[in-house]
């Protein structure tokens, strides 16, 4: 690979980085909401349900059991924000493959001049859609968790 090629290379794998970054920032941003729901409000009534659990009165497994059952609701907000993260994480990497196929075809037919600029058209076009989707995914957490706003 001469130079330039290699410069062009680095150019177009810096500017992937920043793309990826802003969408985890747009993440980022669009989450604060729920995970300050999650964080807060929910691990406060956790703490204050738990602290009402320990009476000298009762047994260490009905502490427990206790507990335990005050946990219920910040575990399942963490399991279901989790659970959306990890698929709209999905739907991104497949849609990132599919722009890293591209390139890698192109580069075995040998088209290498726009095979740079193809892919990061592609990524550029992937991160926005995704970006698009994060208002839809924050929506239905907040549905899920009944945050009103």
């Amino acid at each position: 690979m001469n130079h330039i090629a290699a410069a062009e290379e680095q150019l177009v794998s810096e500017r992937l980085r920043r793309k990826l970054n802003e969408i985890n920032l747009a993440a980022q941003a669009q989450l604060s909401g729920v995970q300050d729901h999650v964080n807060f409000t929910l691990q406060q009534a956790y703490f204050k349900c738990a602290y009402e659990c320990f009476d000298r009165k009762r047994k260490q497994e009905e502490i427990s059991n206790c507990v335990e059952h005050c946990s219920v609701p910040v575990v399942n907000a963490q399991a279901l924000v989790e659970n959306e993260m990890a698929k709209f994480q999905e739907r991104l990497n497949r849609s990132l493959m599919v722009c890293q196929d591209k390139f890698e075809s192109a580069k075995l037919q040998q088209i290498r001049t726009d095979a740079m600029k193809d892919m990061e058209s592609c990524v550029d076009q992937s991160i926005q859609e995704s970006i698009k989707t994060l208002p839809h995914v924050v929506a239905r957490l907040k549905t899920s968790l009944s945050i009103n706003e």
